[in-house]
């Protein structure tokens, strides 16, 4: 009897974690966010973007990965409205999430260093958002779940 107990409680603790595909697909709001460009605009200047959205910021990022690989995101504003809406693809290959969309006149095909977390996850990435040619911009951003229509 205490072995079967034992062997019980051993399948009952050995729940199996969420594959990061089943994880992502979700509805996510960004809550921090950090873009570094070393080389701004072709420049010798570094600027650095962060953003923690704890002083009732203008817009709030959100978006949401369907289970047939889509996704929408856009920008909530201060009436909680959502503005700038955005439809793309997504993937998972191991620990990275893969995004394509098209935004402000820019097709946009990125990868991120996915890290889960108690509230959603953190992505990291390198790309070339100042649009100056080089992929040296590093991105950090943190998220969390959030229920959506």
């Amino acid at each position: 009897i205490l072995f079967i107990t034992f062997f019980g409680i051993l399948i009952v603790a050995c729940k199996k974690e969420k594959s990061l595909q089943e994880y992502m697909t979700d509805s996510w709001q960004t809550t921090y966010l950090k873009l570094e460009m070393p080389t701004y605009e072709k420049s010798d200047s570094l600027e650095i973007y962060e953003d923690k959205f704890d002083n009732n910021p203008e817009l709030i990022a959100q978006s949401k990965y369907n289970t047939d690989g889509t996704f929408n995101a856009w920008f909530l504003n201060k009436e909680g409205k959502k503005v700038s809406n955005s439809d793309g693809k997504w993937n998972v290959e191991n620990d990275s999430l893969f995004v394509a969309f098209y935004y402000n006149g820019r097709d946009i095909k990125v990868g991120y260093h996915i890290t889960k977390t108690t509230e959603g996850f953190l992505g990291k990435s390198a790309f070339d958002w100042d649009n100056d040619g080089e992929f040296d911009d590093f991105l950090t951003m943190k998220t969390k779940r959030i229920k959506t229509d």
